[in-house]
């Protein structure tokens, strides 16, 4: 059979649709919401061929009506684990002998079935499960997913064209081999694209995958494994797993086969993996990978030179698009005193022309619900301390209501105290808070937004002065790995922003870019001398 260097199609960003009254997406999607909000679907787990069903359940729920059941899902325990790290290793040496391009044809078609049939299905399953407006879940869900799979392909083939110089006489290469034993991964709830994405990065490498999805992502989770499964998959390269994620997570770092771990989560969490691999160290076969993307307490602080209506409208989307549950989301921000309150007033209008929060299926809706009872509990006892504390006020919202949905308006928190409690703490939901420093203080403030917070993943800095553009710039170098100038904190784009911070933000191995796929190979390098010496003796011995 004839081989050759193969070129895949070059990657390009999915177009985003408009979702605009009378266009044929808006109604496919909304009767795709329908369909799968008045049915009830019974998700397994997946082990190699098997779709398997405990009969030990939880419900899906919509966090926008939460009475309302929509599913459920069927979970594991500690056997089922280990039947699927076993199944995984057994897939192993198939999947990994396969050539690169037959496993970059299967991720390229899961693409094409994003953007197509599947497209509808994913964002009405992310909409209700996460409770996203169709905007958010469209860039998410589809484009977002889409842009991993096509520009990893990319990335993939580049990793694998990277060869080493040979000398005379020597012919030096390298191979990207897989990781030996298998991959664990971990995806978080709020963004349907990093799940399939911290799954596919390391099955396009040629690993295996063990994946616990969050609890409150498995329908989209489902649409994902589906997807997967229509382009071509072979069975066991990705396990599924639901149910108590500490048995799961002890099962799977107990494995002498766990070769490394792709999470995206909590900070607290991750720590906690991070010392449960070290505990185990002595037991592995191979030092594991260590790769993840946890908190931000995500930052703008504007300039006196700035434009105010920028400056609230970036603070308006950073902070409230999909309910401020965003890694990169807007929580603190910095301004001036010469131009705050025409920032917050700006603000302020933005807020009273939002709908109050509802359904995603309302498309007028820009809000809806924060994802489930904890993080509404959490997010009123914030709001009602800053309604009590002296140094607080609540400039704009402050209201909450779970008696249908867990809605949280959103909130604008001014505070005279730079260090004060929802400053620093990642809050996760539509929160924001405002510190108003004084103009000639701009360098000290900077020195406040490095300092305040332990974490460094997202910041954005509004100037129109360029000198002070480079001070920010400099001055926040360690505080943000993905650092904005004069644009919102979010929205990082496949192939153009590879995504990800420092700090107790994890550790910047950049989703959607080629540093993260080389931490799921290992390589080797061979060295083959054509004609051998024969005499040990070199020329300075005489």
């Amino acid at each position: 059979m004839g081989k050759g260097f193969f070129h895949v199609p070059i990657a390009t960003n999915e177009a985003v649709k408009s979702y605009a009254p009378g266009t044929t997406e808006r109604e496919e999607v909304l009767k795709q919401y329908k369909d799968y909000f008045n049915s009830h679907v019974d998700i397994p787990f997946y082990i190699g061929d098997e779709e398997i069903r405990t009969n030990n359940t939880r419900n899906i729920t919509p966090p926008h009506d939460h009475k309302h059941v929509v599913g459920q899902y069927h979970l594991s325990d500690k056997n089922h684990v280990e039947h699927a790290i076993s199944n995984a290793l057994e897939a192993r040496n198939a999947w990994a002998s396969l050539t690169w391009e037959q496993r970059a044809a299967i991720f390229l078609r899961a693409a094409e079935l994003v953007a197509g049939p599947y497209r509808a299905k994913i964002n009405a399953a992310t909409m209700i499960g996460q409770s996203k407006n169709i905007y958010q879940a469209e860039i998410d869900a589809a484009c977002e997913f889409i842009d991993f799979l096509r520009f990893n392909v990319e990335y993939m083939t580049k990793i694998y064209d990277e060869q080493p110089e040979s000398g005379e006489g020597v012919w030096n290469r390298i191979e990207y081999r897989p990781l030996e034993g298998f991959v664990y991964a971990i995806s978080p709830f709020n963004f349907t694209a990093i799940a399939g994405n911290l799954t596919a990065s390391a099955a396009m490498m040629g690993n295996v995958v063990v994946w616990k999805p969050s609890d409150h992502q498995i329908f989209s989770a489902k649409v994902i494994m589906d997807i997967f499964k229509e382009a071509g998959l072979p069975d066991g390269v990705i396990n599924v797993v639901y149910g108590d994620p500490v048995m799961i997570t002890d099962t799977v770092l107990a494995s002498p086969d766990f070769a490394g771990i792709h999470f995206t989560g909590s900070t607290f969490v991750f720590k906690e993996l991070w010392k449960k691999i070290g505990n185990n160290i002595h037991n592995y076969k191979t030092y594991p990978r260590i790769v993840g993307e946890t908190g931000g307490k995500d930052f703008i602080i504007a300039h006196p030179s700035s434009k105010a209506k920028q400056v609230a409208t970036a603070i308006t989307r950073g902070a409230f698009e999909y309910q401020g549950q965003k890694c990169s989301a807007a929580s603190r921000v910095y301004l001036p005193e010469s131009m705050a309150q025409e920032v917050l007033d700006f603000v302020k209008a933005d807020i009273e022309s939002f709908n109050k929060p509802g359904s995603p299926e309302d498309m007028s809706n820009f809000i809806t619900a924060v994802i489930h009872e904890g993080s509404f509990d959490k997010l009123a006892s914030y709001i009602d301390k800053a309604k009590a504390d002296a140094n607080a006020e609540i400039f704009a919202g402050g209201g909450y209501d779970k008696t249908k949905g867990y809605f949280i308006e959103p909130t604008v928190i001014v505070t005279t105290d730079p260090n004060y409690e929802t400053m620093s703490t990642e809050l996760f939901g539509p929160v924001v808070t405002v510190y108003i420093y004084k103009d000639k203080d701009w360098s000290e403030a900077l020195k406040l937004v490095d300092s305040t917070s332990e974490y460094a993943l997202t910041g954005a800095v509004f100037s129109t002065d360029r000198y002070a553009v480079e001070e920010a710039s400099k001055a926040l170098q360690n505080c943000a790995g993905n650092f904005y100038v004069n644009d919102k904190p979010t929205g990082a784009v496949v192939g153009q922003q590879p995504f990800g911070g420092a700090r107790a933000s994890g550790t910047n191995d950049k989703a959607g870019s080629p540093q993260n796929l080389l931490r799921w190979v290992s390589p080797r390098l061979i060295k083959e001398t054509f004609v051998s010496p024969e005499d040990y003796r070199y020329p300075f011995l005489g």
